[in-house]
């Protein structure tokens, strides 16, 4: 008998026709239909002889009948390696989003610059890492459910918003650390990060302008402004306008301090005043562009020195508060939006000094806005009655003042009091004094003259002897 047999071109190998070959020698009898698929009364033709074309569903029946072409392996144990393999990418795909998002706060397209600043908050603190990482998280995944550009959220574009407010609002927040439900907030909050950007975007493309951190600080002022200091769930701290101006003398300004801003206020960027994680973040921003290290680090100086021409008080220039705008403002002025020339350079540090006025100027007018008076909305009824209102609550307020003003003077009186009287005991002590030391000397000197009349009166006796 002949061992060629009919076999589908596409199923057909060496192996099939070595097997095929061997059972009809040896056993003189035709291949069964579950190997081959051809009747045992089907007559023996050569190999690729009369082709006969199968339908293509009786094909697939037929190849899964015959397990060929189905995958090595129990199918559910595949099925799981897939899902694990599948789950692990979408798991590090995801933390690259994350760590790009982190590193684009300052202008940076780079993940391991990312990681190098998660570990500067990590440094600052596992509760603010953690805010951090939360915001950067839900804002990503915001904006993947709401269908945004792919190749934005690659690059992190839709992350750096969401991690400032996840940071922020632990900065702010009076709660303390490990207050388990401030993340949902957090989460929330970032999550409307993709919903305002793109509302900005929408806005801002008529001119060409960029959103940047414009979501971060609307969200941010919202939930404190909604919550307040009182707040039982979420309340925040208290923050005052400046009343009067701050005593400032030059002897007492701490040089160490003052050049340890610098790293403090690329750190504010992020909302530490840790000097050891700002300098981690100079270096991750060293790591992706050392012309973006640079003019965040002139930012920052820039920043410091403009405090002190401005005689901001010293603690506010140690904490960084004077550096962090203006870090920003360099960056981004200093080769991120512009080709880098000398011209641009200057550029660059001149709008990190007026950063720095505006920022002042800004402070100075919200601390005048803070005098306007407001009706609590139980007492609003109609102008005339609110203006009697205000007027009563003036003089109230006047009266205050000035009893407050009598008291202060009542306590400085009785002070100066205190004060005359100890120097009318000081006087009286020291003038006892001087009269005991009088009464001394004079004590002495009739004590010394005593045996000099002595001496005088014997030599008169022996003379007249």
């Amino acid at each position: 008998m002949s061992a060629f047999e009919l076999f589908p071109e596409e199923d057909v190998n060496l192996s099939q026709l070595s097997v095929a070959a061997l059972s009809t020698c040896l056993d003189h009898s035709a291949p069964s239909d579950e190997v081959t698929g051809v009747s045992q009364q089907q007559e023996i033709r050569p190999l690729m002889a009369n082709l006969v074309v199968v339908p293509e569903e009786e094909e697939e029946q037929r190849r899964s009948s015959n397990g060929v072409g189905a995958p090595r392996g129990p199918i559910p144990a595949i099925l799981k390696r897939e899902c694990a393999r599948f789950i692990k990418f979408i798991l590090l795909q995801l933390l690259d989003w994350i760590l790009r998002g982190a590193a684009q706060v300052m202008f940076v397209n780079n993940p391991l610059s990312g990681l190098i600043i998660f570990g500067g908050l990590v440094l600052q603190g596992y509760w603010l890492a953690l805010n951090g990482f939360v915001g950067t998280l839900f804002a990503t995944l915001s904006a993947l459910l709401l269908r945004q550009s792919r190749g934005a959220i690659a690059a992190g574009l839709y992350g750096y918003n969401g991690i400032l407010v996840g940071l922020l609002m632990a900065v702010f927040s009076r709660a303390g650390d490990w207050y388990w439900w401030l993340l949902l907030p957090n989460a929330f909050m970032s999550m409307m990060c993709p919903v305002v950007s793109s509302a900005l975007a929408s806005i801002n493309s008529r001119w060409d302008l960029p959103v940047f951190t414009l979501p971060f600080n609307i969200l941010v002022c919202l939930h404190m402004v909604a919550t307040g200091h009182y707040n039982h769930h979420f309340p925040q701290v208290l923050i005052q306008p400046r009343t009067e101006l701050p005593n400032i003398t030059w002897e007492e300004i701490d040089l160490a301090k003052l050049f340890r801003s610098v790293p403090v206020g690329v750190g504010q960027v992020y909302g530490c005043e840790n000097p050891w994680t700002g300098g981690m973040f100079i270096i991750s921003l060293f790591i992706s562009s050392p012309i973006t290290c640079a003019h965040a680090v002139l930012g920052s100086a820039v920043g410091m020195v403009s405090g002190l021409a401005l005689a901001a008080p010293f603690e506010n220039i140690y904490f960084g508060l004077w550096g962090y705008n203006c870090v920003l403002a360099c960056i981004a002025i200093g080769g991120m939006f512009y080709a880098l020339t000398w011209q641009v350079h200057l550029l660059a540090i001149t709008c990190a000094f007026y950063c720095a006025y505006l920022g002042s100027a800004i402070a100075n007018i919200m601390s005048a806005a803070a005098r306007i008076f407001k009706l609590p909305l139980a007492k609003v009824t109609y102008p005339e009655k609110n203006l009697c209102y205000y007027w009563h609550l003036r003089k109230d307020e006047k009266a205050e003042e000035a009893a407050q003003k009598k008291k202060a003077e009542d306590e400085k009186e009785v002070l100066r009091i205190e004060i005359e009287a100890r120097e009318a005991e000081v006087k009286k002590l020291n003038v006892e004094q001087e009269d005991t030391h009088i009464e001394e000397k004079a004590t002495e000197q009739a004590s010394e003259e005593k045996p000099k009349n002595t001496n005088s009166i014997n030599i008169n006796i022996a003379a007249i002897i």
